[in-house]
């Protein structure tokens, strides 16, 4: 009985180790690249705008280390830019990760931003808001 036992329950854990293994990629653990696809921006008394990342300056890959708290648009470079994630939580199944950022100097154009990346999938939203404006982005990441 033991025996027949043994084996059902190995016969139902091992076709889920690989979803398991996946599911630990997007938990923070390890570094991430994401890939924006789909970006809207809305405009007080405008409305929202379907946008490509360029318009509004958005890169389209995100390079996310949590261990070293930084998201910059490029892997390695001297003109790479740094947003640093000052906060970091994990919800209902997904990563969440804050930061707020000063632009200009001397211009009213700070913003802050959140980024829920779902930790079973990869999948990712970016919102960001400023100034009577705010950004909606979709994406996916994936380790590297």
């Amino acid at each position: 009985m033991n025996k027949i036992l043994c084996l059902l329950v190995a016969m139902w854990c091992v076709p889920a180790m690989p979803f398991l293994a996946i599911a630990g990629d997007f938990d923070g653990s390890k570094p991430l690249v994401c890939t924006v696809i789909d970006v809207s921006e809305c405009i007080m008394g405008e409305g929202c705008k379907a946008v490509a990342p360029d318009e509004i300056n958005l890169p389209r890959y995100l390079w996310v280390n949590v261990g070293q708290k930084t998201i910059q648009d490029k892997k390695t470079g001297d003109d790479t830019r740094k947003s640093r994630i000052e906060s970091l939580k994990q919800v209902d199944g997904k990563l969440i990760l804050q930061g707020a950022e000063q632009s200009r100097e001397g211009v009213r154009d700070g913003y802050g931003w959140t980024i829920a990346i779902m930790e079973d999938t990869g999948q990712m939203v970016l919102t960001a808001s400023g100034d009577l404006a705010a950004v909606a982005a979709f994406g996916a990441c994936t380790p590297y």
